[in-house]
């Protein structure tokens, strides 16, 4: 079978390739949004194949997956085929709803022949669907192994755009975090983090790595760090748990289901949040035992195979 979809979140996209079908990856010469073609920083099968808009004007195509609402006229001008109508259709929704949290209609809510497919059945349940078909299939992370030293006494932190994002990830927690526990930053464009904290380049340390050095160099802190308030279930804070990391995060969105009792401290407190900062970097025993449970969770709920036997589900329901 061939998928179409376009490479908007990386980390996502790789679980989803690994699947058993060609997926067709558009690419333009600038390799700009709508064309990034394949990852240059995750290891992807060789059924993963690069189209130029002009070369899909042509190619067989037996399921689009759309990310974004504007995917719907480009699917259609580059392909000439109109998604959920002349080739079956599927679209995921990364986010949870901004505008507002509770009456927010998804872009898709008057159509009844693409499905959404959430990534959290708390985004499911915040959206506005309207009449469109819904379904969850939680995140599944290729498992990196058990990584862990945490020989370092720091937090890691991963986010990408910290300074334009802003309060949505928490940016404005990381001072107080910071004069707790230094901190480093993991993403794309967090250059300046510090200086915009008001925080010393030690307190706050700023690191844009290849996917290659990213979890091992997550693995060397004591624990993981998510102040994020409002956006999808993090695979950052996944791939965290995978890594044997003990976690403390806000208590929001999906947060609560993914890191059961054990596995860390998840709360709206933030003396509760400090107060756990201090014990695993004092204990770096207990940091040990929390992170094995937290490893154990997450294998057990957001593995890799679970996460492509409910895309094969779907597909199959999507295209007979």
């Amino acid at each position: 079978m061939n998928v179409l979809v376009w490479h908007v979140h990386g980390s996502w996209l790789t679980s989803f390739v690994q699947g058993p079908h060609d997926f067709l990856v558009p690419v333009t010469p600038e390799r700009g949004p709508d064309g990034l073609g394949r990852a240059r920083t995750w290891q992807w099968p060789a059924g993963v194949r690069e189209f130029g808009p002009r070369q899909l004007r042509g190619a067989d195509i037996d399921l689009m997956v759309l990310q974004r609402p504007h995917e719907l006229a480009l699917a259609r001008r580059w392909t000439g085929r109109r998604p959920g109508v002349d080739v079956p259709a599927v679209y995921v929704e990364h986010n949870c709803p901004h505008e507002s949290a509770v009456d927010t209609r998804h872009p898709l809510a008057d159509r009844t022949d693409i499905p959404v497919v959430h990534v959290t059945h708390f985004n499911r349940l915040m959206w506005d669907n309207g009449r469109a078909p819904t379904e969850v299939i939680e995140h599944g992370v290729i498992d990196p192994g058990p990584l862990w030293t945490g020989e370092e006494p720091r937090a890691a932190v991963v986010v990408n755009e910290p300074v334009r994002r802003g309060r949505t990830t928490g940016t404005d927690l990381l001072a107080r975090f910071a004069h707790t526990v230094p901190l480093d930053v993991f993403g794309m464009r967090a250059e300046g983090l510090a200086g915009h904290l008001g925080l010393s380049p030690a307190l706050c340390r700023s690191r844009d790595l290849p996917q290659s050095e990213l979890h091992p160099a997550m693995a060397r802190c004591r624990l993981y760090l998510h102040p994020v308030r409002w956006t999808s279930l993090g695979l950052s804070l996944l791939e965290a748990m995978f890594l044997g990391m003990p976690v403390v995060a806000l208590d929001t969105t999906e947060v609560r289901e993914a890191v059961p009792d054990g596995a860390g401290v998840v709360s709206n407190r933030l003396d509760v949040l400090e107060d756990a900062v201090r014990r695993f970097l004092a204990d770096r025993e207990l940091a040990r035992r929390t992170g094995e449970a937290a490893r154990a969770a997450v294998q057990a709920r957001y593995g890799e195979r679970r996460f492509r036997d409910d895309w094969e589900r779907l597909i199959k329901e999507v295209t007979r």
